[in-house]
């Protein structure tokens, strides 16, 4: 692993965006954004074409970047749209390997879709790509003693590529939140070169401990409707009722020293409480509890204050649930820039 402080002097990498969601990957590769008072400064990427199914996201990509994000089922993407890059970056859908889901799998065509990105790397031919995806990839089978990692992988290399993956977990890297992700990256063989995963920031072997719930978000807890910052207000969080006694997704709040858990595409109105109450002397009493707004999602996965959602709250959340935190994907991106040219 190595450390990402310092870039060597090289061009710009021009790279293309698959599934890219509402862009949390595509901001951190980018850089140039400020979270929790850290600078994330420019990377040396620019970000040519970007790519998503779903509308609304494509909609919030637009808003915040400069160029508008190409909606459409990526099985019927139209190849001579695509420029010429360096790099291929694309979270391909995670569903069917959660632990949380169904598991389906490769047997579903929703599982399939990493074909689709192999399908644009192999007419591409970039440098290099990164793909991330759940940890429970890793333990879905597609054989006797054969996961759907191993299939993927093994058919990236055939392409022509160096593919390794490593298991990160955002929390490692600054963001206030365990979501622990499979990063696999692909270097073209002929460079005789492997990806060198970045160094973790934060953790017990670190200088610098995990970023906890209360350090990200605790300046929010009572600026509902009173503060310029966007998806901040009364309708931008869930009214979902809390339930005593249940032990259901949801119907629990967030620890205050410690990163938060995984959010998730699929809490919709069952986010999490916040871990601040108005009856304090009675601490199982629900009555006082309020779930995460938007922004409070926003601000544990990493996104800046000035990056807007401006779309339903329930469309913000799934938006946020299924994007990679940008602080993760900065660190993947500067690492990805090193293992190229040194």
């Amino acid at each position: 692993m190595i450390p990402v402080d310092f870039l060597p002097k090289a061009k710009k990498l021009k790279l293309i965006s698959l599934f890219s969601g509402c862009g949390g990957m595509d901001l951190g590769f980018r850089g140039d954004f400020n979270v929790m008072g850290k600078r994330y400064e420019r990377n040396p990427y620019d970000i040519l074409f970007s790519n998503d199914i779903v509308q609304k996201a494509c909609d919030t990509y637009s808003y915040n970047f400069d160029h508008e994000a190409y909606c459409c089922d990526i099985k019927e993407l139209d190849y001579s749209l695509l420029p010429k890059a360096d790099v291929v970056i694309g979270g391909f859908p995670c569903q069917d390997f959660s632990l949380a889901g169904k598991r389906k799998g490769l047997s579903t065509d929703r599982g399939k879709l990493y074909i689709e990105m192999k399908k644009v790397i192999e007419y591409i031919k970039p440098m290099a790509f990164v793909a991330e995806n759940v940890d429970g990839i890793r333990r879905s089978k597609a054989g006797d003693d054969t996961s759907a990692l191993d299939i993927i992988l093994d058919d990236f290399r055939n392409l022509g590529y160096n593919v390794v993956y490593k298991v990160l977990n955002a929390a490692d890297y600054g963001v206030p939140q365990n979501r622990i992700r499979v990063i696999i990256v692909g270097i073209k063989a002929d460079l005789h070169k492997f990806m060198k995963y970045p160094k973790p920031t934060n953790g017990n072997d670190c200088d610098n401990p995990w970023i906890t719930s209360r350090e990200a978000i605790d300046d929010l807890w009572d600026m509902i409707d009173k503060t310029t910052i966007k998806n901040h207000t009364s309708k931008d969080y869930s009214k979902a009722k809390f339930y005593p006694g249940k032990h259901t997704q949801g119907n629990c709040r967030i620890k205050a020293d410690k990163p938060s858990p995984t959010i998730r595409s699929e809490h919709h109105g069952n986010i999490e409480g916040h871990y601040r109450t108005t009856n304090p002397n009675v601490p199982d009493d629900m009555t006082g509890w309020r779930r995460l707004s938007v922004r409070e999602c926003a601000r544990l996965q990493t996104f800046p204050d000035n990056f807007e959602f401006p779309v339903s709250s329930s469309d913000a959340y799934k938006q946020i649930g299924n994007a990679v935190p940008p602080v993760l994907a900065w660190h993947i991106a500067r690492a990805l820039y090193i293992s190229l040219y040194m």
